[in-house]
Order: structure tokens, then sequence, then C-alpha cells
């Protein structure tokens, strides 16, 4: 009865995420249709999405299998370049947008869990500062490689170099990554539909994981790790798994975030952006998805609600910060929640037993 309760319950957070995006969906485009959502606002609708799908991404490691992950941003940076690579490559011979954009997700998402699973197998066998100082290496070294790629394809097949530009690309072939300059979209192909979508998805995987019998295991390996393992429990298997899923979810983020810009570069995808997305799973809440999705959301918007403030914008930015930080590690607040939980849970087969003494 007690793991049937908690499935409820489970399944009740999952409902009630899926509701909330969904209700934002249908209100925005409701707004889009309308009266309009603002020039800024319309702007940021395609990043507000694939910043969630990071988020939510990132929560998958640090929130539900403990562990630190500073660099998650690379993930990003090769689901964008990759994604767009292919989007550039395909757009004379699959002219459909849509069909084109989830053919470029689907590649760069497997491109990025492919080399998430290969940085880690050494890198999972490390814990605690030590994976957050190689994960942080991990997405330096992701940027200043695609930063020094140039790729192109023509009538004789891709064209790469490395370290400097040597492709000579025949007539009508297109360059795909010009090295510092990055990837230059001649169309823009991502949409907020498409984002939606994107987010739905990364929800469903991420729950139907962690409620399942192996995000079972990975939360046993997050709470005591010398226990799972003397159950049988393959600790670095089952954190692999998390590991490798989030890196796929960030690369679709990534190649949705790439399609969407005309031009970007591998700079954009530093150790800030990776500490950004770090920021919106902790305020969010550690293993809290709906949370990330609205921190996320919210933070993405901030800063340019606040460009009016011209200087002082990033100033009242930290501002915020430091009090929605204050007002989520709040004891007091903390506290009455939990009473108030307390007090439902107390009261509940009192009222059962007067409803039961009624009928009587």
């Amino acid at each position: 009865m007690r793991q049937l309760g908690q499935m409820k319950k489970s399944t009740k957070n999952s409902l009630f995420t899926y509701t909330l995006v969904i209700a934002a969906f249908v209100v925005v485009q409701a707004l889009r249709m309308g009266p309009g959502v603002g020039a800024m606002l319309e702007g940021q609708l395609i990043p507000i999405c694939a910043y969630i799908v990071m988020a939510l991404a990132l929560n998958l490691v640090v929130g539900v299998s403990g562990e630190l992950s500073l660099g998650h941003a690379g993930f990003m940076s090769i689901g964008a370049f990759a994604g767009s690579a292919l989007a550039l490559a395909l757009q004379s011979t699959v002219t459909l947008s849509p069909l084109r954009l989830a053919l470029a997700m689907v590649f760069g998402a497997v491109i990025a869990a492919a080399l998430g699973f290969l940085i880690g197998i050494p890198v999972l066998r490390l814990n605690g500062d030590y994976l957050a100082i190689v994960t942080l290496a991990f997405g330096e070294i992701i940027k200043s490689i695609i930063t020094n790629v140039y790729l192109g394809v023509d009538e004789n097949g891709l064209q790469f170099s490395f370290l400097s530009n040597k492709n000579e690309l025949a007539d009508g072939g297109v360059e795909l990554i010009r090295g510092p300059m990055g990837v230059m979209n001649t169309q823009r192909i991502s949409t907020f539909i498409a984002g939606f979508v994107l987010v739905l998805v990364a929800l469903v995987v991420i729950f139907n994981l962690v409620n399942s019998r192996t995000g079972r295991a990975v939360m046993a390996a997050r709470d005591n790790r010398i226990a799972a393992e003397s159950v049988g429990i393959s600790v670095t298997k089952y954190k692999m798994i998390a590991f490798v899923v989030s890196a796929a979810l960030a690369g679709a983020a990534g190649t949705l975030y790439g399609c969407s810009q005309t031009t970007f570069a591998a700079t954009k995808f530093d150790f800030n952006t990776s500490i950004l997305i770090l920021v919106f799973v902790v305020l969010g809440g550690l293993g809290n998805m709906w949370g990330s999705v609205i921190a996320a959301a919210a933070l993405t918007i901030l800063p340019e609600a606040l460009r009016q403030f011209s200087n002082y914008r990033m100033l009242v930015y930290a501002i915020v910060l430091i009090l929605v930080m204050l007002a989520t590690n709040n004891p007091t607040l903390k506290g009455f929640f939990s009473r108030l939980f307390h007090r439902e849970r107390a009261d509940a087969p009192h009222a059962a037993a007067v409803k039961g003494g009624g009928r009587q």
C-alpha cells in the first residue's frame, strides 16, 4: 500500500508538470495569436524552451544522480554544431523544415550521447569535487576544439580541416562550421512548437526513467553508494545511464537553440552558460523538475525584462537571485509547509473515522 501511495504521488507530480507546461504553451500561443507577446518575449521563446530542457537534463545528473557537473554547456554546444551542420547539409535534399529539424535534433542528441558515454567512462569513477573539476575541463576543451574546426560539404563529400581553413569547396559547396566564426544558418528552422514538443519529450523521458527500476537504482546509489554496491547495484552503470540520457537531452536542446540563430560561435557555450544552467537547477530545487521548468523560464526572461535599468540590471538580477535563495531556504517557510503537510496526514484518519461513524 505504501508503494502504491508513493506511485500515486509520483504520478500526480508528473501530471502536474505536464499540465503546467501545456497550460503555459496554450497561454503563450493565445497571446501570440491575439494581442501579441511583444518583440522581446517573442525572440526569447525558443531559447526558453532550450534552457528548460537543459535545466531538466542537468537536474537528472545533479538532483537525481547526485553528481555535480559543471560542463553541461559542452554537450549543448556539441548538439548545436552537429545538428545545425546536418540541417545545413540537408537543406537541398530535405526541403520540409520540421522534418529537417527533427532529424537534426536526433543527430545532435545521438552525437552528444556518444560523447557523454566516452567522457563518462573515466569521469563517473570520480566523486565530489574531482568530478566537478573534470566536467568543467571537459566543457572548456570542447569549446576550444570546436573553435578550431572547419567543416564543409560539396559534390566531393565532407571537407574537414583543423586549426586552419584548408577546405577548397567546389561550386555549390556549403560551409557548415567556420572555426571561430561558428555556424551561419541560412534558414532558422526552429519553432516554438518544436521547443514545446522537445520539453514534453524531455519530461516524459525523465519521469519514466526516475520512476522506473533504473531510476530507483540511481537514487539508491546517490543516497548510499556502499549500501547500493552491497546489494549488487552497479553504481557506475546506473550513473552512466543517467549521464548519457542527460547528455542526449542537452544535445537536442543545443540543436533547437542553434537552428534558431542566424549565427553563433563556440564561445556562447562557455563556463558561464554551465553555471547559468546550474543556477536554474538550484533555484528550481534539486530533483524538482517542475521547479526547473519555472526557474529556467523566469530567469531567461528576467535579464531582458530588466534591460530598461541599463547598467543596474545585473545588480537587480543578482538581488532577485539572493531573495529567491533566501525564500526557498527559509526555515520558517519550510517549517510551515512541513507542519501543514503533517497536519493533513494526521487529520485524514480522523476524518475517515468520523465519516465512517456517520454512515453507521
